[in-house]
């Protein structure tokens, strides 16, 4: 090698090898890192070689999030987006502001809502019909888990008293059987049926606006969670393969092929088959989703136990198992043997046994074949299933931002839990003591995609500028460097690329330079960091 393409000097460079765990200096040749180092490097600046000086700033692996819904995220973009609104006259002047500028479309759709905005988390479709009745409105909540319809739209899809729950869902009632509005899990399918479907344009259009927030964001790659027609909503797969094919998709991006929970074994060779057609260039679906269960909040996340009501007694729902338990482990154990990744969404404590056994069934069925399953979301995972993580080898998929005390969690989500239970929760901690390996999402858009914001929160277990000094669960606390560690190598395993998420001579150049050295300044003040350029195989995507 005579001179690099792309040198960093002037550190702190924050490698992630554990055998040069700091630097200075980093060099580019072509799309991968030839070398790290300090003053040496500077014998690879040649007259071509595009230095950059870092004077202080950080350079670290790029982030990358296992479980983000990119295309959806970006489409909300251009819907009504009420993730900024607080309270529901907020939210109800956002909404009626929307269709006011809108009066183009036909179906006023978005989302975003936050439950805490309404008493129990509810509002009703009456709410809706005072700002917009003349045209049919369908809001997803903040979760993605529920629905909020005016009366038109819940006219239109023929939703009344007589109309029965679907098994994977429920229409929340008054107390005469009618409908009030929301919709929660599969329940919002019978409205977003009826709602015009988004073009090809429409969801390439999405990914683009999602990619260049993610790379504002120090995000390289992600694992999309969900690419399948799901709830009403098209496949967004076909955004990913055209801007794969026409060379506008400089993320690298690892997709989820959607499980039909309604079918079984039979679709295994669709899965397959797509698999095969869905894989050119950055872009490859080696993955399934599998969605065990629901969320807390709304009481459809699985539970071994009965949810709590209001006055603190036992309930008699523990949640909802949307694929029978024993169905799940001949299933995962075909998909295992065909060498799919699993990507569960487990989030109530049966669910997360339900899935560890299911990969427990193909360990033993066809031993350690090192397709990388994960459970994502484990918001409530029993002490006993803590150890099986590293026994298994399963990822466990944590979505930090979510750890923190704040209204939905001390609201609605801990009253109905109880204390045993609530301390259950997000055991980050725990899950690294015992040797668990931790990767990182965001599940945007139910939150914000934001890696630094999510850092924070794993390390403080408290929001950014929470002023009023309560830590969710101090135990469960992570390092900065093992949570540094979740965001970038962790989750670039999860996503199949080991030759990213650390900065070691041969791996690709996905990098980020940060304003500050966040490992040296003080933990609370983690969230306050900016990302100034992002470079994916050493082409900067983005720069502040």
């Amino acid at each position: 090698m005579s001179t690099a393409d792309l040198v960093f000097t002037g550190g702190p460079v924050f490698t992630g090898d554990s055998a040069r765990t700091r630097a200075t200096s980093l060099a580019v040749v072509g799309e991968r890192i030839a070398a790290v180092g300090h003053d040496e490097i500077r014998d690879l600046i040649g007259p071509r070689t595009e230095v950059v000086d870092l004077a202080g700033r950080l350079l670290i692996p790029g982030f990358q999030d296992a479980h983000v819904h990119a295309v959806f995220g970006g489409m909300e973009l251009a819907e009504c987006d009420l993730s900024g609104t607080t309270g529901a006259d907020d939210c109800l002047r956002a909404v009626g502001e929307f269709a006011a500028a809108h009066p183009e479309h036909a179906w006023i759709t978005g989302g975003g809502w936050s439950m805490e905005s309404f008493e129990g988390g509810l509002p009703t479709r009456q709410l809706l019909d005072s700002v917009v009745a003349d045209r049919p409105v369908l809001l997803v909540n903040r979760d993605h888990h529920g629905s909020w319809a005016n009366s038109l739209a819940l006219e239109l899809a023929g939703v009344t008293a007589d109309t029965p729950d679907p098994s994977d869902g429920r229409i929340e009632r008054d107390a005469d059987g009618v409908p009030t509005g929301v919709l929660q899990e599969g329940a919002s399918d019978l409205v977003f049926r009826l709602v015009p479907p988004s073009s090809a344009a429409d969801r390439l259009d999405g990914l683009l606006r999602a990619q260049a927030l993610l790379h504002s964001l120090g995000i390289t790659g992600w694992q999309d969670a969900l690419l399948g027609a799901f709830s009403g909503r098209p496949d967004p797969s076909d955004a990913y393969l055209a801007a794969a094919r026409d060379g506008s998709l400089t993320a690298r991006v690892t997709g989820a092929l959607w499980w039909d929970r309604a079918r079984g074994a039979e679709q295994i060779p669709e899965l397959l088959a797509r698999r095969e057609s869905s894989t050119h260039g950055r872009f490859r679906a080696g993955s399934v989703k599998i969605m065990q269960d629901g969320i807390a909040e709304n009481f459809t996340a699985a539970m071994t136990s009965p949810y709590l009501d209001g006055c603190g007694c036992a309930t008699t729902n523990t949640g909802m198992s949307f694929v029978d338990p024993v169905a799940l482990r001949g299933h995962v154990t075909a998909l295992d043997a065909l060498d799919f990744q699993v990507h569960f969404h487990a989030l109530g404590d049966r669910a997360v046994r339900e899935a560890l056994d299911a990969v427990e069934a193909a360990v033993a069925a066809n031993g350690h074949r090192g397709n990388r399953h994960h459970l994502a979301h484990l918001q409530v995972v029993h002490p006993d299933d803590i150890p099986r993580f590293a026994r298994l080898g399963a990822l466990a998929n944590i979505q930090p931002l979510w750890a923190a005390h704040e209204p939905q969690m001390d609201e609605l989500t801990i009253p109905f839990l109880g204390p045993e239970r609530a301390a259950w929760q997000y055991p980050f901690g725990d899950l690294v003591r015992a040797g668990a390996t931790l990767v990182a999402g965001s599940d945007w858009p139910v939150s914000s995609p934001d890696p630094l914001a999510g850092l924070h929160v794993a390390v403080n277990r408290a929001e950014p500028g929470a002023t009023d000094g309560r830590i969710f669960l101090p135990e469960q606390r992570l390092d900065l460097t093992t949570a540094l560690a979740a965001y970038t190598a962790g989750s670039a395993h999860a996503n199949g690329h080991d030759d990213a998420g650390s900065l070691r001579p041969g791996h690709l150049a996905d990098l980020v330079v940060l304003d500050r050295d966040i490992l040296t300044a003080p933990p609370e003040q983690i969230a306050e960091a900016r990302v100034e350029q992002t470079f994916v195989g050493g082409t900067r995507v983005y720069g502040a």
